[in-house]
């Protein structure tokens, strides 16, 4: 994953253990005080929420722990890697669309981030400037002119 993406995992980790545990413990103390327990459906839903917390705690440290950081403006490539910002050129329409290959974790189309196991990111891997990468998408088969390889 990248720098940038392992920080994001660290700060909602921070939310996780901190803010949102404390509030989801306030929940199920205010439920407790209802009274009868078993018939208690907010404290059964604070419980349920308590125990998707604490999952997906262990699921972020586990994945911190194991993770690889790479920083991207340190990587010195001419072939598209992990990390590459690459600028495309569709084959087809002439649109030109932007994307960084990150981890799957931090994948946001929306801010032109693709995960490496999308089928964009593979097409791309390998691929020099001047390369058209050949998409397998749903909607058919793309290609797209590779026309600049950033590592920032």
């Amino acid at each position: 994953m990248t720098k940038s993406g392992a920080e994001t995992l660290r700060q909602t980790l921070a939310y996780l253990k901190g803010e949102n545990r404390h509030r989801i413990v306030a929940t199920i103390e205010a439920a407790r005080a209802h009274g009868d327990l078993s018939e208690n459906a907010e404290y059964h839903a604070a419980k349920e929420e308590q125990g998707l917390n604490e999952s997906r705690i262990t699921d972020i440290e586990d994945k911190l722990a194991r993770a690889h950081i790479i920083e991207p403006s340190t990587i010195k490539a001419e072939k598209v890697v992990f990390g590459a910002t690459v600028e495309l050129i569709d084959v087809n329409t002439g649109t030109e669309v932007v994307y960084q290959i990150v981890g799957v974790d931090e994948a946001d189309i929306e801010k032109g981030k693709v995960s490496i196991t999308s089928p964009i990111a593979r097409a791309m891997i390998g691929k020099e400037l001047g390369d058209v990468a050949v998409v397998q998408a749903p909607g058919g088969e793309r290609e797209f002119e590779i026309q600049a390889i950033d590592y920032i």
